[in-house]
Formats: C-alpha cells, sequence, structure tokens
C-alpha cells in the first residue's frame, strides 16, 4: 500500500513539476503529502537525490531538448497515422500530375470509409494483381528503417502502394473511345486536361475501328460494387486498371480493379520539390 502511495505522490510531483508553477506546485505537494507519507526505508519510499536528479536532467540542455524530440515524434506518428501522410510518388504514370520521387501530402480521412469521386487522385495499397515480380529486400540498414516505418509511419516502409486517378466508380461503365478519341463514362465524354503522353489515335490509321486498334482503345468496362476504375494521367506509360485491355475485344478479365477498401486517402498537395510546391488537381 505504501508503495502505491509513494508512487503516486512521485508522479504528480513530476506532472506538477513540468507543467504548473511554484506557487500550484508547492499547494499539489502539500495536498497530496498529506494523504500518504511514505515510510522511511519502505520499498516504495520515494528518494530524494532520484528525484533531484530527474529534474537536474529535465532542466539541463540535452534533457529538455531530448524530451522535446521525444514529443514531436509522438505528435508526427498520431499526425501520420491517423489523419495526413507524406507519401513519395513511386512511378512515372502520373506525369505531367505527379513526378516519380515527388514528396505528395495524402489525407487518410478523406473518405472515410466511402467511396472516393471521379476524378481524385488516390494512394492505396497494392494487392498481387499490381505488383510484378518477387519482392525486394534491401540492406540489412534499409530493412531496419523500413521496419521502423511499419511501426511509426515515419519514412520508408514495407507498404506497396501505388497512386491513380478515379476514373469509374462502383455501377458505372467506361469505355474509350469516341470518333474523337476522348474517353466516357456512362456514355458522356470526359475532359480531361491532365492527360499528358497519350496514345496514338486518329481518324484515319489508328482508332478503335482500325486493324489493328488504337491501343487507346478499351471496353466497355462495367465497375463492380465495391471497386473502383483507375487510370495514370501519363496514359502511354501506365500499368492502370485496363492497361492489358488496350487494343483487345471488350472483356472485364483484362481489368485490374482497385478495392474500395484498399484506398489509403486523397492525394492532395505537392510540398517537394520547391519549385512544384502546389494543390493536386
Amino acid at each position: 500500500m505504501c508503495s502505491n502511495k509513494a508512487l503516486f505522490v512521485r508522479v504528480v510531483s513530476v506532472l506538477a513539476t513540468s507543467f504548473a508553477g511554484p506557487s500550484t506546485i508547492h499547494h499539489i505537494k502539500g495536498t497530496v503529502s498529506s494523504m500518504a507519507e511514505p515510510v522511511q526505508g519502505a520499498p516504495g519510499a520515494r528518494r530524494p537525490e532520484m528525484t533531484g536528479k530527474w529534474r537536474a536532467f529535465r532542466r539541463s540542455t540535452y534533457g529538455s531538448l531530448l524530451l522535446n524530440v521525444l514529443a514531436a515524434v509522438v505528435v508526427i506518428v498520431l499526425v501520420q497515422t491517423l489523419f495526413v501522410k507524406v507519401y513519395s510518388v513511386p512511378s512515372g504514370s502520373m506525369q505531367g500530375t505527379l513526378y516519380s520521387g515527388d514528396r505528395m501530402l495524402v489525407n487518410r480521412t478523406a473518405y472515410a470509409g466511402g467511396v472516393p469521386p471521379r476524378g481524385d487522385v488516390v494512394v492505396f495499397s497494392a494487392d498481387e494483381a499490381w505488383l510484378d515480380g518477387a519482392p525486394t529486400t534491401g540492406s540489412p540498414a534499409k530493412e531496419m528503417l523500413r521496419y521502423f516505418g511499419d511501426v511509426s509511419s515515419i519514412g520508408p516502409s514495407h507498404e506497396k502502394f501505388l497512386v491513380k486517378r478515379v476514373i469509374g466508380i462502383p455501377g458505372d461503365t467506361v469505355d474509350c473511345c469516341s470518333a474523337a478519341g476522348t474517353l466516357s463514362v456512362n456514355g458522356v465524354a470526359q475532359k480531361e486536361p491532365y492527360i499528358q503522353g497519350d496514345l496514338l489515335f486518329d481518324g484515319v490509321a489508328s482508332n478503335c475501328a482500325s486493324t489493328p486498334k488504337s491501343r487507346r482503345c478499351f471496353g466497355p468496362v462495367t465497375v463492380p460494387e465495391g471497386m473502383l476504375l483507375v487510370l495514370g494521367d501519363n496514359r502511354g506509360n501506365s500499368k492502370d486498371s485496363v492497361f492489358a485491355c488496350r487494343g483487345v475485344p471488350a472483356n472485364d478479365d483484362c481489368v485490374k480493379f482497385v478495392p474500395v477498401e484498399n484506398v489509403i486517402g486523397h492525394a492532395f498537395m505537392k510540398i517537394l520539390p520547391w519549385n512544384r510546391i502546389g494543390k493536386i488537381s
């Protein structure tokens, strides 16, 4: 019992010293001490020299710096785990909007389990259907950093993710192309000013009626419930939902859909490099 009371007195004393002023500290100490005074020499008795060393450490430059760094790390971990996380663009499939190596902010709470709207740029966990080849491993040092990232959400991790633009949501029928070479969703031609490096299409030699078909052509494809159809803005260099369907007869077997539950969040801002800082649209 004495041991528990002594521990309580010590905890309150440390908290009071950290967050309260001198007069408040004196009042709290007096109140708590009157509740339970540890027996001298008892196992739970507080040793004055240890308390003094702890106070001296906290007030020292190194102690203060260490505590501030630890507090900052805790805040960063909580923010990146629950709210907004920094991701590095893994490939050039979104080139024009995002370049390989760009750093972007991803809002993890944007959809709260709902369906992302068409046109949003999203980051999603890549399952086996999206990954090429066996997983790679780095040096022991890099692996340690990745394990730290797995736990803390800071820096690199073993998480496999991709970034694409949402084109079709559950129930949509998506196809390409119209006579003008545009993509349609539910029969409505889409304006896509963000596209860069699109595949060849013309009204004479390379279109959806030519032989062979233009590789811009695919579908129509109907998006199943709970799934998304995503494309890269750099259409000519993007292994996206319809990469294997381009230029072949319409079928759903070649499509790689993204489960809505695999969406990590909405990529909404570029933060590095400095010359490309801005909103992602």
